[in-house]
């Protein structure tokens, strides 16, 4: 995989370190008409930590071989205001914040998290899609801890279907995440992440104890396609069916985020990164910023709760150009364990 490491610097000729240091911080804060607010992260560690969870990469011919999902659309139907975490309250996993830990398995995160999400949306059952089988087992996905593509994700569910397994030590499902919580870019409860980590190898098996076999806890998709990139259709889109997989190119400003609606305002592009849409608004009421409600992969204590918002109607970085979903075939038999 190819990857930015290093960094264009935009403002002043300051050094890498000052990038992520209270300078920047400040620099940012001062900027005219700012909707959002940033704040000191990456606590004793660099930009190249950061780059290596950055792990969405793009395959044009693949994006236009697949079906391209386009609505009819009616934008009276649209609200101003949508959350799927309260439109769907009896989906545990839409309120789920996850970490991908010392890996750059986004793009299997985006989808493990948006799947499960769907797969109680429209069979009701309440399961975490594993991550990991995914991440170690999807070999025409990409580069596993060194970035995939986000649609193959999908395709691969549809294809081979994937098994349950919830976060790092949960004993949660077949097969729960190799790796720990560890804090990215801010100073917690967790160890701080330290690298990268290898790909884990693909166990088809589940854990020991568990009541399914592997082959019996897989869940297929019936469907998987590209989201056509404008804004009302990617509403609707999130109305009709769930949360939505999306990736967006991650400037350095984004490290500091901690509130508001993010928009780039200073920094180089250090690689793209795939996360879950599961809303929008508009900050400060109707006539305000308007966003997308984002879910990250980097555990709850970064950004707003594990949570950001980032501009919405303008393609902001690339995130309305690069969604991806589909829905879940209805299973023939299920134990939940």
């Amino acid at each position: 995989m190819l990857r930015l490491l290093s960094v264009v610097v935009l403002v002043w000729g300051v050094s890498a370190f000052d990038l992520l240091g209270q300078d920047m911080v400040d620099y940012i804060n001062k900027q005219p008409n700012m909707t959002w607010t940033a704040g000191t992260n990456f606590a004793g560690q660099s930009i190249q930590d950061a780059v290596k969870l950055l792990g969405a990469l793009k395959n044009p011919l693949l994006k236009a071989k697949r079906a391209t999902m386009w609505h009819n659309i009616d934008l009276e139907t649209i609200p101003d205001t949508f959350d799927s975490r309260t439109n769907w309250p009896d989906c545990p996993s839409i309120g789920d914040i996850r970490d991908q830990g010392e890996c750059g398995s986004c793009w299997a995160f985006g989808a493990a998290e948006a799947i499960s999400d769907r797969v109680c949306i429209h069979n009701n059952i309440k399961v975490n899609i594993s991550a990991n089988d995914l991440l170690s087992c999807c070999e025409s996905c990409g580069f596993g801890c060194n970035g995939g593509f986000p649609p193959s994700a999908w395709d691969y569910w549809v294809e081979t279907g994937l098994v349950t397994g919830g976060q790092h030590g949960s004993d949660s499902g077949c097969q729960p995440y190799t790796f720990r919580h560890c804090e990215h870019h801010v100073t917690g409860p967790y160890p701080g992440c330290t690298g990268e980590g290898p790909t884990p190898e693909c166990q088809q098996q589940c854990r020991e104890g568990y009541a399914n076999s592997y082959k019996q806890d897989k869940h297929f998709g019936k469907t998987a396609y590209n989201i056509g990139s404008s804004a009302a259709n990617i509403q609707t889109e999130i109305m009709k069916n769930g949360p939505v997989e999306a990736a967006f190119t991650v400037y350095n400003d984004f490290l500091l985020y901690k509130s508001g609606v993010y928009q780039h305002v200073t920094g180089g592009a250090l690689g793209g990164h795939a996360i879950r849409v599961l809303g929008w608004g508009s900050d400060g009421g109707i006539g305000g910023t308007p966003y997308w409600l984002v879910a990250n992969s980097w555990n709850p204590t970064w950004g707003d709760q594990g949570y950001f918002k980032i501009l919405r109607g303008s393609n902001e970085c690339g995130i309305e150009e690069e969604c991806c979903a589909g829905k879940p075939k209805k299973p023939k038999h299920y134990n939940v364990a």
